[in-house]
């Protein structure tokens, strides 16, 4: 059979590896996949009228964790972060639609089946290879491709703008003489030893610093909440899973999983009929009733003989690869067992089904045991998920709602908007609880979809509005700052006043330490404004020192400069730093484009 293909023109090469990326969509169940990536749902964001929904967003960050990426403890962090690049990226992708970026099919197509993630070692696509890291990743084909064609569209328009970025030949070599050069220096860092005493601090100081930082000590809005959570994955762990409804749910997957198969096919046609092949494969039949094996009987009697060889090993198969006769057949055994004759456009075949690619079953038993329970309690859940809809609308309270649906109510401490975590991080669960309805009128929330096994509905117990906190509530705070602030101030005073005397030609009996021929990307343990700062210092006069300190966080560094060197050419590091500083110009032009994006739309965070 696969013989016959490659006898065809070689462009069909080129549609078959294409046909297989679309072909193993089916693996996945796409009518499933739909809803993953309309714009229906609970928005998160709007980005000049177009949506980013909760759904966009969960994906995204539910990647993230599976990949391992991000730990779940920081998953709050995580939606943040996470919305803000989907914002980005849809900025970007407007952008580009606007400007006429487009890739067709074809292309996408193309781009996938030269992707090395997706070749096997010899090269080539290989649709098994596809089908399993995408499902690692979180991927299914629709949404992938989906996913590929925007960051297409947005790196077409980035590379745009990197390559209208260059520098002038003056310039790289400029950059290249002040990377190579390098500086001796003294240095020494003052502490609040180096003052006559500690700063005064008063009362006065205190207001004054409070009511100049007021920002730094608001309180935002907030709440506390009751809630309840109708959870599917918590009623299965309650459910008791015989071990035969386990062996019994390892065999149906069985019936659906991928299998590797081996087939020998007989063509007919001009030198053979049809009666003719089906003789051949009775005699096959024969031969393996008297206990023949089928990869023998496949080198001597298969006419496809890019497989005869291998005793007509197809490799895996999912649904989708060779028409509905071979896979319903092939679907219809168990591993070891042939097909009757199967009749395709290519011929006759019979056909072994040799391996089923599924776990054994006690190492599935954990999963299978999860599958099972939930769908025992599929009908429950979704009895509940109804009832929870129908007494929290009626209900004037939520714990009777708890009550009769058996469900623990819950509450929370103090909370607001961005200050979350937890299931009430997850979204719209905060803009539930700051609706007027919830807010303002006390009702009990909407029934929340948190996923596919959770529904939650909450209600305030307790509300205040945002507030500058007191000062005498702050006081250790703004002590702390404040002292810290006037001895920092006091330092730079005192080093300006020993700069003043290291200038004038007095010593001052400092312990300096010393940099030697530093360079800008030498190891050194100096903190990096210290380096930065002698680094901007003037050049010496032979024999001369000059003077001038650095801030590094609390700390203030004197720093003498006492000789600068143009050090040795390294083309290596040169050719390293040109790169890099082409890097940061085609950031920047990118940078500036989003600023200008991000100053011209509308975006809207619900």
């Amino acid at each position: 059979m696969l013989q016959s293909i490659r006898d065809r023109s070689t462009s069909w090469g080129a549609k078959i590896l294409v046909g297989a990326v679309v072909v193993t969509m089916a693996l996945f169940g796409v009518e499933s996949l739909v809803g993953l990536l309309n714009s229906d749902g609970e928005e998160v964001a709007t980005v000049n009228g177009e949506p980013i929904t909760r759904q966009q967003l969960e994906l995204q960050v539910q990647r993230a964790i599976r990949s391992g990426q991000v730990p779940p403890e920081q998953e709050r962090q995580l939606r943040a972060e996470t919305l803000d690049s989907l914002i980005t990226n849809q900025l970007l992708t407007q952008y580009a639609e606007e400007g006429g970026l487009h890739l067709s099919d074809a292309q996408i197509d193309q781009l996938i089946v030269t992707l090395p993630e997706f070749q096997d070692a010899n090269g080539r696509f290989d649709s098994e290879l596809f089908k399993n890291r995408l499902a690692s990743a979180g991927f299914t084909p629709i949404s992938f491709r989906a996913q590929l064609r925007e960051d297409m569209k947005r790196r077409q328009l980035q590379q745009g703008l990197v390559i209208s970025e260059f520098s002038l030949p003056s310039e790289q070599e400029r950059l290249a003489e002040l990377q190579r050069q390098a500086r001796t220096f003294r240095h020494y860092a003052l502490t609040p030893a180096d003052l006559e005493a500690a700063p005064d601090i008063d009362d006065a100081d205190l207001q004054a610093y409070y009511e100049a930082h007021a920002d730094a000590y608001q309180r935002p809005e907030q709440v506390k909440l009751a809630y309840v959570v109708l959870d599917k994955q918590a009623m299965a762990e309650d459910v008791e899973v015989s071990d035969e409804d386990l062996r019994q749910a390892w065999q149906d997957e069985a019936a659906s999983a991928d299998r590797r198969v081996s087939h020998i096919m007989v063509s007919f046609g001009d030198e053979r009929s049809r009666e003719d092949a089906v003789a051949r494969l009775e005699e096959v039949k024969s031969r393996l009733a008297d206990g023949e094996a089928f990869a023998d009987l496949a080198a001597d009697y298969s006419d496809d003989t890019s497989t005869s060889d291998a005793g007509g090993d197809l490799g895996v198969i999912g649904r989708g690869f060779f028409g509905e006769a071979f896979e319903d057949a092939a679907f219809a055994l168990d591993e070891g067992q042939v097909s009757d004759i199967v009749e395709t456009d290519n011929g006759l075949h019979l056909i072994q089904v040799t391996e089923l690619d599924r776990p054994p079953f006690e190492e599935a038993r954990d999963r299978l045991r999860q599958d099972v329970a939930l769908a025992q309690v599929e009908d429950a859940f979704n009895d509940k998920a109804q009832r929870l809809i129908d007494e929290s609308f009626a209900a004037e309270d939520l714990a009777s709602v708890a009550e009769d649906l058996g469900l623990e109510r819950r509450q929370s401490d103090w909370v607001s908007r961005d200050d979350v975590d937890g299931v009430l991080s997850e979204p719209g669960v905060m803009r539930q609880a700051f609706s007027d309805d919830v807010l303002e009128e006390g009702f009990n929330s909407e029934v929340i979809e948190l996923d596919e096994d959770r529904r939650m509905v909450l209600r305030v117990v307790e509300h205040r509005d945002a507030t500058t906190l007191p000062l005498d509530e702050v006081r250790d705070r703004v002590v702390a700052a404040v002292e810290a602030e006037k001895t920092r101030e006091a330092l730079e005073a005192r080093a300006d006043e020993m700069l003043a005397s290291l200038r004038g030609g007095e010593t001052l009996g400092l312990d300096w330490q010393r940099a030697e021929s530093l360079s800008r990307q030498a190891e050194s343990g100096l903190a990096q404004p210290v380096i930065e700062a002698a680094f901007r210092l003037p050049h010496p006069s032979e024999g001369e020192t000059v003077y001038g300190r650095a801030n590094d966080g609390q700390r203030v560094v004197l720093i003498g400069l006492e000789s600068v060197t143009e050090g040795e050419a390294n083309a290596q590091i040169e050719s390293f730093v040109a790169r890099m500083a082409q890097q940061l110009r085609s950031q920047a032009a990118v940078n500036g484009l989003l600023d200008h994006l991000r100053e011209q739309a509308e975006i809207e965070r619900p």
